[in-house]
């Protein structure tokens, strides 16, 4: 039977492929030093020594970690969980259109949830690509809209739904639908095809436009709802089209339908997959759906599962992050 190309692999062939320790060390290898000079982390010195009975090289020159891997500087970076199940992990979560939740990736890797949680948020860690053109720059109108994430105060017991709305008395300009929850606020450009979505403080002007200016190209066509937010000083650097959804949910081309179709992809699997997520993680699950999103693909242009899998694995490089940094620990030994 011929052996699948990268485009046909799939989940089954990941596994057998990355099970072989020889075939996880060639293909990082390949990743960390794509010309094949393997070069030392700590002082960049090249011709390190390999040492076959570690899986490790060791520099020439004599200085401190002088022995490194390649998760060195990594998302993988002193983590005694093998790699042959972080591949996997990467994968399933850089496909599963839904997400994974870290129970299901407990029982699939065979590690306790504890340690599939964090491994999930490494991954997402990645998943942030930090430099991007502006949105608009090639010509194309972007999309600009806001969204709220948490529960529903309709739903709740009624003695907590009382508290909910007597903070919502005490803050002004907060609406209903807002009480308690997180916003994120998200732009899409429809040449592009990228969405680019932050958590955002409020709703105020000057967080929007600020957003805005820094994500969206000056002299763009911009489409918006009718918000204040959006008003008056857009009009100046921008083709600012408004849709006001009171009225109309579509005016030919002006629309914020393309936006909204990724809110609905994010919600679902916030509700469907993680249930619960706390404000202070949002960022990073919005993350994971804006990576899925903006590769996904289409009909005219393709993207494979392997593709998306090597996309991800391209931007673990300096992603390093701790357990203390994921839960919010970081200094409290130091306070202490």
């Amino acid at each position: 039977m011929p052996r699948k190309t990268n485009k046909q692999m799939g989940l089954k062939e990941a596994i057998e492929h990355f099970s072989d320790p020889e075939s996880v060390l060639a293909y990082m290898t390949r990743l960390r030093w794509p010309d094949g000079v393997v070069k030392c982390p700590t002082c960049g010195r090249e011709g390190a020594s390999f040492l076959k009975n570690q899986n490790k090289w060791q520099c020439k020159s004599a200085h401190a970690k002088r022995q490194f891997s390649a998760k060195v500087g990594t998302i993988f970076e002193d983590s005694p969980i093998p790699m042959d199940k972080w591949l996997v992990a990467v994968w399933m979560l850089a496909n599963c259109k839904n997400g994974v939740s870290s129970y299901e990736l407990a029982r699939t890797l065979g590690i306790t949830q504890k340690s599939a949680w964090f491994m999930l948020h490494r991954i997402r860690t990645a998943m942030k690509h930090g430099t991007f053109q502006k949105l608009g720059s090639t010509g194309g109108a972007v999309e600009s809209d806001e969204t709220f994430v948490g529960a529903n105060v309709m739903k709740m017991h009624k003695s907590r739904r009382a508290k909910m709305q007597a903070i919502a008395s005490n803050t002004y300009g907060m609406s209903r639908h807002a009480i308690g929850k997180t916003i994120v606020m998200g732009m899409l450009d429809r040449d592009l095809r990228e969405v680019r979505a932050t958590v955002i403080p409020d709703v105020k002007r000057a967080t929007l436009q600020e957003q805005i200016l820094n994500n969206v190209a000056g002299g763009a066509t911009l489409i918006t709802d009718d918000a204040t937010g959006y008003r008056y000083a857009l009009a100046e650097g921008f083709a600012h089209e408004i849709i006001n959804h009171a009225q109309e949910y579509v005016r030919g081309q002006v629309h914020t339908q393309g936006i909204e179709n990724f809110w609905s992809l994010l919600k679902r699997g916030l509700r469907g997959t993680y249930v619960a997520v706390e404000p202070f993680h949002l960022g990073r699950y919005v993350d994971e759906q804006v990576f899925r999103y903006n590769n996904r693909g289409s009909k005219e242009f393709p993207v494979s599962d392997f593709a998306r899998f090597t996309r991800l694995m391209e931007q673990i490089d300096g992603k390093r992050i701790t357990y203390a940094e994921v839960t919010g620990k970081v200094g409290e030994e130091a306070q202490a």
